[in-house]
């Protein structure tokens, strides 16, 4: 069994010709006051200009590696299907994007130390899931927080409710554990925009979860993603997602979900 004492982290990153944006990403994962950790650059077919730059960057450091997606995983989630499969027993994934960031240097080895703290029986969390910050990347300019509940230790019925009620954990602030990648290892590849919802509501059909929300902020995040610019797409596999997990009351999230970004983050009451 893993233990959390040999814990690592494994940041995936989708890349497809974003070697502009990747050294402000690189740079704040070297800063880390932690170091047991490694980054796998998932690239689609990129220019050779950008492929030259993540072979110098692997070649500098060993923590760093890359791979060419395969075309039968095609879109950002088939590339983080692909860090699924290549995650070590041990290790806890962090899915980033190319325009996102560390929120600072001590996020990693918090992130350790809660795994430690909050495991019982050598039975650690399945999701830790923090805070993440919008940020304007001409700017830098910080934005709102993309949260989920506040900090607490979640079972499988209350995580479940929370997300028919809309809320949904920012998947770049969230860790992927061990426990979780047992139960469900792969995002649904007929979702191109919202697979990390889908992923999240059949997570919750398995009993005995544990779920730590933490009040501590992870990741920064380019504004502007791929989703941002499809609203359309985005809203139907949205209703998909919940369609296939609460059936004929999908209504009910998928408005919670959306009142909740027009009014921003509200505190549930359990």
């Amino acid at each position: 069994m893993t233990t959390p004492n040999n814990s690592s982290l494994l940041i995936v990153v989708p890349t497809f010709n974003s070697y502009l944006l990747l050294p402000k990403l690189l740079q704040s994962i070297k800063r880390q006051t932690l170091c047991s950790w490694r980054i796998l650059f998932v690239d689609g077919p990129s220019s050779p200009t950008h492929r030259t730059w993540l072979n110098q960057t692997c070649s500098e450091d060993p923590r760093c590696t890359w791979i060419p997606q395969d075309d039968i995983s095609s879109g950002i989630f088939g590339a983080m299907n692909q860090g699924f499969s290549h995650a070590r027993a041990s290790e806890w994934i962090l899915f980033w994007g190319s325009d996102d960031w560390a929120a600072s240097p001590n996020v990693f080895s918090h992130l350790i130390d809660l795994i430690h703290q909050t495991s019982t029986d050598n039975a650690p969390p399945d999701l830790l899931v923090g805070l993440g910050r919008y940020a304007d990347l001409s700017s830098l300019l910080l934005g709102r927080t993309s949260s989920f509940l506040p900090s607490s230790n979640l079972s499988s019925s209350t995580y479940r409710r929370a997300l028919f009620l809309g809320s949904t954990p920012p998947h770049q602030a969230t860790v992927f554990g061990p426990g979780a990648r047992g139960l469900l290892d792969s995002y649904d590849p007929d979702f191109r925009l919202a697979a990390d919802l889908d992923f999240f509501l059949r997570l919750s059909q398995f009993s005995g979860l544990n779920i730590q929300t933490l009040n501590f902020e992870i990741v920064h995040m380019g504004i502007g993603g791929v989703s941002s610019k499809a609203t359309f797409r985005r809203l139907r596999e949205v209703k998909k997602a919940y369609v296939r997990a609460f059936g004929y009351l999908w209504v009910i999230p998928f408005l919670t979900r959306y009142f909740r970004r027009l009014f921003g983050n509200l505190s549930l009451v359990f």
